[in-house]
């Protein structure tokens, strides 16, 4: 697809199938262990179930990312990982 025929939508689906596939066949979400370094892992909640994102939430997730980034850089065996629902007063 030339630059001059891109789509007038994004099609997640297509693109999340692709990167999906490339990130399960790299094992890129199977933590190892590694018992020479240190381990370091985040959770970080879902989405809320009211779908509604703010500034606070894109702050959290970058600390997040600093930080795993930071201690991956000093040597850790990170993981960020996906956690449970830490409000459930959405679904309450």
């Amino acid at each position: 697809m030339s630059v001059l025929n891109l789509p007038t939508r994004f099609d997640y689906t297509t693109i999340e199938q692709k990167w999906t596939a490339i990130w399960d066949e790299n094992m890129y979400f199977h933590p190892q262990v590694e018992p020479h370094k240190k381990p370091f892992s985040i959770a970080f909640p879902p989405p809320n179930v009211t779908g509604i994102l703010h500034m606070g939430h894109a702050a959290n997730i970058s600390v997040q990312d600093a930080l795993v980034r930071g201690k991956r850089m000093q040597g850790y065996n990170t993981l960020w990982t996906v956690g449970a629902d830490h409000h459930g007063i959405g679904t309450q």
